[in-house]
C-alpha cells in the first residue's frame, strides 16, 4: 500500500511516499481501507517538533525512530477485523481515530475508536469529524458545561475545533455565542450559528462590554485580566489548545491559568481528549439531527499530502483540510 512517512522533523518536504505492507488487525483492532483523512494540529506539531518537548516524546532529537505516518482522523470501509470485534463488519462504512497512520491506503485502529459513519454525511465529511469534533464536544459539554440560556465566548472559532464548538454550543441551548476569528471568516462562523463575530485584528473582545458564562479558548492569546473583564464570577474557561512557548507549548500557559484563575473567581480547566466510540456516537447523533455539520476548507489527493500539510501550516485554514484516497 501507499503510505506517507517521515523520520526526521522539519517542513512538509521531509515527507516521503513509500510502499508499505498492508496491515493485519490485532486483537480488538480493525483495518480500514481509507477513503478520506483530515489534518489536525497534532499532525503539524509533530512534523515540525513544535513544541520542543515532542522530541522527548519520541526520545529522539532528530525525528521519529523507524518513521511515522501522520494522520489520525479517517473515514473508509472496514477491510478486516481482529479477534474480539463483533460490532463492526467487513464492508461497513466507518469513521474514527488512530494515533497515527491515516495518510495511507489502509490504517489500523482500535475498534473502540471507530464507529459507523453517520448517514447524513459523505466519507470526506466524516473524516473531518473525529478529533476536532470530540475536542469541541468535551470542551463545550463536559468541561464548560454549557447549557440553556448561557452566553458563550469561543476564541478561535473558525478552525476545526472552533467550527464544531460554535454549533455544539447552540445545540446545547446557548442563548448567545460570540465567535472570535478573522474578518475573512466572520461570514462562516455566523452561517454555522454564531450570534456575533469579532475580528481579533481590529477589536479586543474583552473590551466590548459583554459578559460570558463560559469561554472556550482554542486560539490562546487572551489575558487573565481580560478574562476577568469579560466573564461572570464563577465562569469556566475551557482551554482546548493555543500556542505557547517553544519548549512546553501551551502547557506553561495552561498551568499558570489553572493556578491563577481561582484568585479572580474563575475556573480554568484543560480539555483532555482520548477519543472513544461513545464520543463518536454522540457526534453522530448531533449530525443525524442536523444540529452540527462538518465544514471543509480544501481537499487534496493522497499524492499531495505535502501540499496539504504546507497549506495547513500557513495558519489560515478555515475548519478542516481533507486528504482523499
Amino acid at each position: 500500500m501507499k503510505s506517507w512517512t517521515y523520520d526526521r522533523y522539519g517542513t512538509p518536504d521531509v515527507l516521503r511516499l513509500v510502499e508499505a505492507p498492508t496491515p493485519m488487525p490485532g486483537p480488538g483492532d480493525v483495518v480500514v481501507r481509507v477513503r478520506a483523512a483530515s489534518i489536525n494540529s497534532k499532525d503539524w506539531r509533530m512534523l515540525v517538533a513544535d513544541p520542543w518537548m515532542i522530541r522527548l516524546m519520541f526520545r529522539s532529537l532528530r525525528g521519529p525512530r523507524g518513521g511515522l505516518t501522520p494522520g489520525g482522523d479517517f473515514a473508509g470501509i472496514v477491510d478486516a477485523i481482529g479477534a474480539g470485534v463483533d460490532d463492526l463488519a467487513a464492508g461497513e462504512e466507518v469513521f474514527g481515530y488512530a494515533q497515527s497512520g491515516g495518510f495511507a491506503e489502509y490504517v489500523t485502529a482500535s475498534a473502540q475508536t471507530v464507529a459507523p459513519k453517520p448517514s447524513r454525511v459523505t466519507l470526506d465529511e466524516a473524516a473531518a469529524v473525529p478529533l476536532a469534533g470530540i475536542t469541541a464536544l468535551r470542551a463545550v459539554r463536559d468541561v464548560a458545561a454549557v447549557g440553556v440560556g448561557q452566553r458563550v465566548l469561543i476564541n478561535g472559532a473558525s478552525g476545526g475545533v472552533g467550527t464544531f464548538a460554535v454549533q455544539i454550543a447552540k445545540a446545547l441551548g446557548a442563548a448567545h455565542v460570540t465567535a472570535v476569528c478573522s474578518a475573512r471568516n466572520a461570514g462562516l462562523v455566523r452561517a454555522i450559528g454564531a450570534d456575533r463575530a469579532v475580528d481579533y485584528a481590529t477589536e479586543d473582545v474583552t473590551r466590548l462590554g459583554e459578559r460570558f458564562d463560559a469561554v472556550i479558548d482554542i486560539a490562546g492569546g487572551l489575558s487573565l485580566r481580560g478574562i476577568r473583564r469579560v466573564t461572570r464570577r464563577g465562569a469556566i474557561i475551557a482551554m482546548a489548545g493555543g500556542n505557547g512557548g517553544r519548549v512546553l507549548g501551551p502547557l506553561g500557559r495552561i498551568a499558570r491559568w489553572t493556578i491563577a484563575a481561582p484568585l479572580i473567581g474563575r475556573r480554568a480547566r484543560l480539555v483532555s481528549v482520548t477519543p472513544v466510540r461513545q464520543d463518536l456516537s454522540d457526534l453522530t447523533a448531533l449530525i443525524e439531527t442536523e444540529a452540527i455539520r462538518p465544514v471543509i476548507d480544501e481537499t487534496y489527493p493522497l499524492s499531495s499530502v505535502p501540499d496539504a500539510m504546507r497549506y495547513f501550516g500557513t495558519g489560515h485554514v478555515r475548519a478542516k483540510v481533507i486528504v482523499t484516497v
